[in-house]
């Protein structure tokens, strides 16, 4: 069992930087390849970013790539993503996931463990 706490989250004008965090419990978690995903408010939750369980394999959504950076510390059990020149349409709620395979993936349903949330607010 794997649990997983984000945070970072808040409110930001457009153009501006924020960095989510998550902590994982447990001893496993470098066997884990992590997600982050996210739901806008009235719409399906949505991938982000992927990592790999070595953090030598990322993958993300076009609306965000080259904008945001997923990584990931196993000493420390924390995945973060770092987020750039934000935009009012990143506006949402951002979950962490975590997928008991060493290979990242785009598909939510093939991720095990998820967080409660962390709310971004992005202000024209």
């Amino acid at each position: 069992q794997v649990q997983l706490v984000e945070s970072g989250g808040g409110l930001v004008q457009a153009g501006g930087s924020l960095r989510l965090s998550c902590t994982a419990s447990g001893r496993t978690f470098s066997m884990y390849a992590m997600g982050w995903f996210r739901q806008a408010p009235g719409k399906e939750r949505e991938f982000v970013a992927a990592i790999s369980w070595s953090g030598g394999s990322t993958y993300y959504a076009d609306s965000v790539n080259g904008r945001f950076t997923i990584s990931r510390d196993n000493a420390k059990n924390t995945v973060s993503l770092q987020m750039n020149s934000l935009k009012p349409e990143d506006t949402a709620v951002y979950y962490c996931a975590a997928r008991r395979k060493f290979a990242a993936s785009r598909t939510i349903h093939e991720y095990d463990y998820w967080g409660q949330g962390s709310r971004v607010t992005v202000s024209s």
